[in-house]
């Protein structure tokens, strides 16, 4: 549900190639009208410049197709009020929305939720599963609700997991992470900060002190609002995200520490690239595919560590973490239809 939006497009072009689906995917929009896939993602047409129908949203659809897992590529709110319905009939659901990513209360109010039944949504709450796969792959094969991580919060959890696992980092230091996004992490719909002339030549701050995808990084890191400091900025490019995490060690280290912590952590995990120090990642790199690459280089003190953590926004940080979470809930590997 949702392949109007760029993660929505990616997502529908991901699943028509997949190699272990044997049907193309139910298409689902709010419009009654006779929509095809070509109509909202030219680059997804067929030869005849149509596409898959793009069906109206209806339960009763859902329930004739013998549909078992919904993808919803939604607002924050659509999710928050569609998912009960979703469990209630068996179905199984991968959302790509903040709506379920946030387990405690004061982090999620800055998505402002309602509930029509407060009472049921605590519950659901408590069983939806972080869908980052490097993290939590055991909970999600088992999982009836996946909350897809958001793009940015998947960059750093990501590059410092495996350091705060290890007990590597001085916390009482402090963390900063600078984080650069291409536009399209804004979404489709046209804002004044992301039209052509605002980010054009231009590079921009915002949301410090207040980004959504803070309260991700303190639930999956397990740490405090004084040990982490996370800034965004809008890059004027249309994808990818490259993440500048600047920390300390607790003890002096080595290059090679750090090095075998990270390939330790990601061992057998296909989606996550390492590159041997001094090498650094580049957005040029990952972009359009569904990799997290994760470079580091530690000062001559043996302390001060630089961490450089790329991603494409709408694959690794959206879509293509979606179907690499369906992949995992069926039982396929991991990277099925992603590599």
């Amino acid at each position: 549900m949702g392949v109007s939006g760029y993660s929505g497009g990616e997502l529908v072009r991901l699943l028509l190639h997949h190699p272990k689906l044997t049907t193309n995917p139910l298409l689902l929009g709010r419009s009654e009208t006779n929509l095809h896939l070509g109509d909202l993602q030219p680059q997804l047409a067929t030869a005849d410049g149509l596409g898959d129908p793009i069906h109206p949203f209806s339960w009763d659809l859902l329930t004739e197709k013998g549909i078992n897992l919904l993808f919803l590529a939604t607002p924050h709110e659509q999710s928050r009020e569609w998912v009960p319905e979703a469990l209630a009939r068996n179905i199984r659901v991968v959302d790509l929305s903040g709506a379920w990513r946030l387990q405690e209360a004061k982090n999620r109010d800055v998505y402002k939720l309602t509930d029509a039944n407060p009472e049921e949504a605590a519950k659901i709450q408590t069983e939806a599963v972080f869908g980052a796969p490097e993290l939590h792959a055991e909970a999600i094969a088992g999982a009836r609700l996946v909350a897809n991580p958001g793009c940015y919060s998947t960059s750093v959890i990501l590059a410092l997991a495996p350091l705060v696992k290890a007990g590597l980092l001085d916390l009482t230091h402090g963390i900063i992470c600078d984080s650069k996004s291409g536009v399209s992490g804004a979404g489709k719909a046209a804002t004044a900060k992301t039209h052509f002339m605002y980010a054009a030549d231009n590079l921009s701050a915002y949301g410090v002190f207040s980004h959504r995808h803070t309260g991700e990084l303190l639930e999956q890191l397990h740490l405090t609002e004084d040990q982490i400091q996370f800034t965004p900025h809008l890059l004027p490019i249309p994808r990818g995200i490259l993440s500048t995490i600047y920390a300390r060690l607790a003890t002096p280290g080595t290059p090679e520490q750090i090095e075998t912590a990270f390939r330790t952590f990601y061992a057998g995990r296909s989606m996550v690239r390492i590159h041997a120090t001094p090498g650094l990642p580049q957005i040029q790199h990952i972009v359009r595919t569904n990799f997290c690459d994760i470079g580091f280089q530690l000062a001559k003190d043996g302390k001060r560590l630089v961490i450089v953590s790329c991603l494409d926004n709408l694959l690794k940080g959206a879509a293509g973490q979606a179907v690499q979470n369906m992949n995992l809930m069926v039982g396929w590997n991991e990277s099925e239809g992603l590599l």
